[in-house]
């Protein structure tokens, strides 16, 4: 308990340090904000893991593709397979996340400069227009879309089914979907529990899926196929193991 009190105290602080520059430079509409949202967010995301004592390993790096944009999708264990993405993916990314993240003090604000999307899934019509908006943001400008695309978090480790939204948007766009397997996340922080363990997350990039030639008949089969890569990337080895300090 004192090490997720520890954590929580962290992620505070480093929320307010990194997160008012990027208000200050959208507020005063300077130049600098799009490296803030390049280098701050994954300051701030490397900081708390560091804090919570978690180590992160990243596979695949050569899967991604820098200079151009792509959808990827990943499993979801635990806030800390969020803070893994945002601190050591290699590309510009913008997440699409659930709105409540949005009304986060200082974070929420700055995550909306940087770009990122909030959807609401209980609303459909505004989740078509989240959908939207991050088709035009891939359309415009090599970013990744990063998704995931059970919805919530794992609750006992096991992958649930995926939503469609990510593999319609990457059909419409006619980009590829990069499947993620990340291990380790629940061994640090199960979903429903508070408590924070020190250990190893692993992120394992897998090859693209291609979109081109699809049709949005073809959105249930690139969700099986999407699914079943990040499965196969996300079965632990043995040197998965969670290493305690």
């Amino acid at each position: 308990m004192i090490r997720t009190l520890w954590v929580g105290l962290a992620a505070v602080v480093l929320t307010i340090w990194y997160g008012t520059p990027i208000l200050f430079s959208r507020a005063l509409r300077l130049d600098s904000l799009p490296d803030r949202c390049w280098d701050n967010p994954r300051r701030w995301a490397r900081a708390i893991l560091r804090a919570a004592g978690v180590r992160v390993e990243l596979d695949g790096v050569e899967h991604l593709g820098e200079d151009s944009a792509q959808v990827l999708v990943a499993n979801h264990e635990s806030w800390f397979d969020v803070l893994a993405l945002a601190g050591y993916l290699p590309v510009d990314y913008r997440f699409v996340a659930k709105k409540e993240l949005a009304r986060v003090p200082v974070f929420g604000p700055a995550w909306r400069a940087c770009g990122h999307i909030a959807i609401d899934r209980r609303d459909q019509q505004a989740a078509i227009e989240a959908l939207e908006r991050a088709r035009r943001e891939v359309h415009d400008r090599p970013l990744t879309i990063v998704m995931y695309p059970e919805g919530t978090r794992t609750p006992d480790g096991e992958l649930l089914p995926f939503k469609k939204g990510a593999f319609v948007l990457a059909i419409q766009v006619g980009v590829p979907v990069v499947p993620a397997g990340i291990v380790g996340a629940r061994a640090v922080m199960p979903k429903g529990s508070f408590r924070i363990r020190p250990g190893t997350l692993r992120i394992r990039i897998g090859e693209p899926l291609q979109t081109e030639g699809l049709v949005m008949k073809d959105r249930d089969a690139l969700t099986l196929r999407a699914r079943d890569a990040v499965k196969a990337l996300r079965r632990p080895l043995p040197s998965d193991a969670v290493k305690r300090p």
